[in-house]
């Protein structure tokens, strides 16, 4: 009896599980690296009834993240439902360096009060996400404060300065001239180690890390270890469409944000962005989505579908109730109604001109602002568009709207 060649074995089964686990983790990802070792990960991980343990490290170097940053851990919850082992790492040392990615400059190194007083809100803004009874947190200083100056040299030995250099970033700035100081190269290592220390099975991270996620590779194998896969995910556009969300760019949905902007500013993006942010902030499946997608094909208005969104979104950061709550103010905004709560502001000084007004109930930053708001039409006073920048009001009470989601009930004496 002759063996069979490989190529005339029987083709290995892939369970249905399986194969759901590994379309959920392909969902909205740029790459999945390689798929076929995470196909074995999950098969082996079905077979064996161990979970697989999967990472996201992030370095708390401000002390708030928007819902671009939830990319990653919309996946994290979507992986950690299947039930496996999400690993919450916050980077309290390699803050201490400082990551170069995608910088043509140094990032200025956090003290160590930062980076605990930041550390501390990142996780209590990502349990808003993830299941925090079922995610393990971890702080790479455990392991890279104790390898000391030794270890750390031990450890840079385990990779060339010529593969550091086929960074982009550290070429770039080398063929520029731009100085690359010694310490940024222990960057990648270290967040490569952690892939080491906590063995882990999957990696996951923005496109902007990809190399620092192979460094982690590399070294598990380096180790002894089974390589982690790694699985990057696209940056977010903001509500411009264009550019990735950035708060410098004021372009982002703040995930502390009140109720009735985060919903107001989900409303105000495009048709087009709203498919690509069900993909990748939604947790409906995509058979869900692509049930929507049809219906507004077939003649739906893609409001309600965007409206959805926007309670879905707007729910998971405050609650169900805060979101229809959000849906009445939009509502009430869209037909130039007046929000249930506004702030109230006392003035003194009057009559009192509507530019000088504007600044003082914090309206608009400056009188020229507030006067490039008047000709654009942008302020109602108790309902009437204001025309006149020479406008003075009287003592008395008035609701004062700039925009379409800026209101003040304004007393002036």
């Amino acid at each position: 009896m002759t063996e069979r060649s490989s190529s005339e074995k029987s083709p290995v089964t892939v369970s249905d599980a399986v194969q759901h686990a590994l379309a959920v983790t392909r969902r909205g990802c740029e790459e999945l690296i390689p798929e076929a070792d995470w196909l074995k990960k999950l098969q082996k991980s079905e077979a064996s009834g161990q979970p697989l343990r999967i990472k996201l490290g992030l370095d708390p170097t401000a002390p708030d993240i928007h819902i671009g940053h939830t990319v990653v851990l919309n996946k994290m919850r979507q992986l950690q439902d299947l039930g496996h082992t999400v690993i919450f790492l916050i980077g309290d040392f390699t803050s201490l360096i400082g990551d170069p990615s995608g910088r043509n400059s140094t990032r200025p190194p956090l003290t160590p009060e930062q980076i605990q007083v930041n550390a501390e809100t990142y996780y209590k803004q990502a349990s808003l996400v993830l299941d925090p009874e079922k995610t393990e947190i971890r702080y790479n200083s455990e392991w890279s404060l104790p390898l000391g100056s030794m270890g750390m040299i031990q450890l840079a030995a385990k990779y060339t300065v010529a593969r550091m250099m086929e960074r982009n970033d550290f070429h770039d700035r080398f063929k520029a001239g731009t100085p690359i100081s010694v310490h940024e190269f222990l960057y990648p290592l270290m967040q490569g180690y952690d892939s080491v220390a906590l063995k882990s099975d999957l990696e996951l991270g923005g496109t902007d890390q990809k190399f620092n996620l192979l460094m982690g590779r590399h070294l598990q194998a380096e180790y002894g270890q089974e390589p982690q896969c790694i699985l990057t995910m696209p940056l977010l556009e903001g509500l411009d469409g264009v550019e990735k969300m950035s708060k410098s760019k004021g372009n982002y949905i703040g995930i502390t944000e009140d109720a009735n902007t985060m919903f107001a500013k989900v409303m105000s993006i495009s048709d087009e962005l709203m498919w690509r942010w069900y993909t990748l902030l939604s947790f409906k499946s995509e058979a869900e989505i692509e049930a929507l997608k049809a219906a507004v094909a077939q003649g739906a208005n893609p409001k309600d579908a965007k409206v959805a969104l926007a309670k879905e979104i707007t729910a998971r950061f405050h609650s169900a109730a805060a979101a229809e709550a959000a849906v009445q103010d939009f509502i009430n905004r869209s037909k130039g109604g007046v929000p249930d709560e506004i702030p109230e502001v006392a003035l003194s000084g009057a009559p009192l001109g509507i530019g000088v007004l504007l600044k003082q109930a914090n309206l608009a930053p400056s009188t020229s602002e507030a006067n490039r708001l008047i000709d654009g039409g942008g302020v109602r006073v108790d309902g009437s568009t204001v025309s006149d920048k020479g406008l003075k009001l009287p003592a008395g009470t008035y609701v004062v709207q700039v925009g379409k989601r800026k209101f003040a009930r304004v007393t002036l004496g």
